[in-house]
C-alpha cells in the first residue's frame, strides 16, 4: 500500500492491556495548573523503567473543571490496578500536593476504587476534615497556603498500552517534522496521551537482550547505524533516520483513531515508509494491523 510517495507496510502494532486513570488538576491559575501536570508526569515515558507512564490529556476551563478554575486532565496507565494505585498515591502526593492552589479530583466515573485521597490525609496530621460534595467524599488537608482538597476515591479502568507507528525517512530533520505533524495531530484525539519527550521516541526497544539481567535493548532492525551488520534489517536504501510514536489510551477505539490519525499526517516527502513495532504476536493482547485500519477508515 501507498499514500502518495510513503509505502506503509502490512504490519500490526502489538498493544496490550493495562490499566488507566484520569486526574483532574485544578489550581488558582492555568500556569499552576500546568505546572503540577507537568511534575506529575516526569518520568513516566516507559513501564520498562519508569513503573507507570503518564502524560498530560488536555486543558480544561474553568467553566468546565470540578471547581471553576483553570484545570488540566493527565492520564496515568500501569500494568495492573494496584500498582497503579500506588503511582496515583505518589505522584498526587508528592507533585499535586505540593503546588501551590492546587486541588485534585478524580476523572473516571466507572472502575477499580483506589483510596487516594484517604491514604494522603494522613499528611494533615489529624488537623485533616473529611467532606462530602454530592455523597463524593473528599478530603482537606491543611497546607502553608490554604488546604489542599482531594477526592477520597479515584477509579482505574482496563485501557490499552504500546499503541505505535514507526516513521522511517530519509535524515533526521524529515523525520522529525513528520513526526511533529503527527503528534500536533494525535493529541486532539480524547482519551489517549503519548507518553515520551513531546510524543516521540528514538530509542525504540525489542524485547530481550545479549545481556541477561535487561528485558529490553535496543531494537536493532531499525537502527540505520546497524543496517549492514545485523542479520535482519527494516532499513532499506534512502532511510537515515527512524522515530516511534507510542500511545496509551483509555480504549481500543481511541488508540486506533490516533494511530489513523498519525500515519495521515506524518505523509511528507521524504518519509519513505510507515511501520508498526511488534514481537510475532507474543506479547500483547490487541493487533492493530495498519491496512486494515487505514481501509477501514477510508
Amino acid at each position: 500500500m501507498k499514500i502518495k510517495s510513503t509505502e506503509i507496510i502490512d504490519t500490526f502494532a502489538e498493544a496490550f492491556k493495562m490499566y488507566g486513570s484520569r486526574i483532574i488538576i485544578t489550581a488558582e491559575t492555568k500556569e499552576w495548573a500546568m505546572a503540577a501536570a507537568q511534575s506529575i508526569t516526569g518520568f513516566a515515558t516507559s513501564v520498562i523503567g519508569c513503573k507507570c507512564e503518564a502524560g498530560i490529556e488536555t486543558e480544561i476551563p474553568a467553566n468546565a473543571s470540578p471547581d471553576l478554575r483553570p484545570g488540566v486532565s493527565v492520564l496515568l496507565f500501569a500494568m495492573d490496578s494496584e500498582s497503579l494505585g500506588k503511582r496515583l498515591m505518589e505522584r498526587i502526593g508528592q507533585c499535586v500536593m505540593t503546588c501551590p492552589s492546587t486541588a485534585c479530583y478524580n476523572g473516571i466515573d466507572q472502575g477499580n476504587e483506589i483510596t487516594v485521597g484517604g491514604q494522603l490525609r494522613y499528611f494533615g496530621d489529624g488537623f485533616q476534615i473529611s467532606k462530602k460534595i454530592a455523597e463524593k467524599q473528599l478530603w482537606r488537608i491543611p497546607v502553608m497556603d490554604g488546604e489542599f482538597l482531594v477526592d477520597d476515591i479515584f477509579k482505574t479502568k482496563e485501557a490499552v498500552g504500546g499503541g505505535n507507528i514507526l516513521i522511517l525517512g530519509k535524515d533526521q530533520n524529515t523525520t522529525l517534522k513528520a513526526a511533529k505533524s503527527a503528534v500536533k495531530a494525535m493529541r486532539e484525539i480524547p482519551n489517549i496521551i503519548l507518553p515520551f519527550p513531546n510524543g516521540v521516541v528514538r530509542s525504540g526497544s525489542k524485547v530481550g537482550s545479549k545481556y541477561k539481567a535487561l528485558i529490553a535493548s535496543t531494537n536493532d532492525a531499525y537502527c540505520p547505524t546497524l543496517s549492514s551488520i545485523v542479520e535482519k534489517t527494516e532499513i532499506s536504501k534512502g532511510i537515515n533516520s527512524v522515530l516511534e510514536i507510542v500511545i496509551d489510551g483509555l480504549t481500543l477505539n481511541a488508540v486506533e483513531e490516533a494511530m489513523y490519525i498519525g500515519i495521515n499526517a506524518s505523509i511528507k516527502p521524504g518519509i519513505k515508509k510507515i511501520s508498526a513495532g511488534n514481537y510475532g504476536g507474543g506479547l500483547g493482547q490487541y493487533q492493530i494491523q495498519l491496512h486494515k485500519l487505514l481501509e477501514r477508515n477510508n
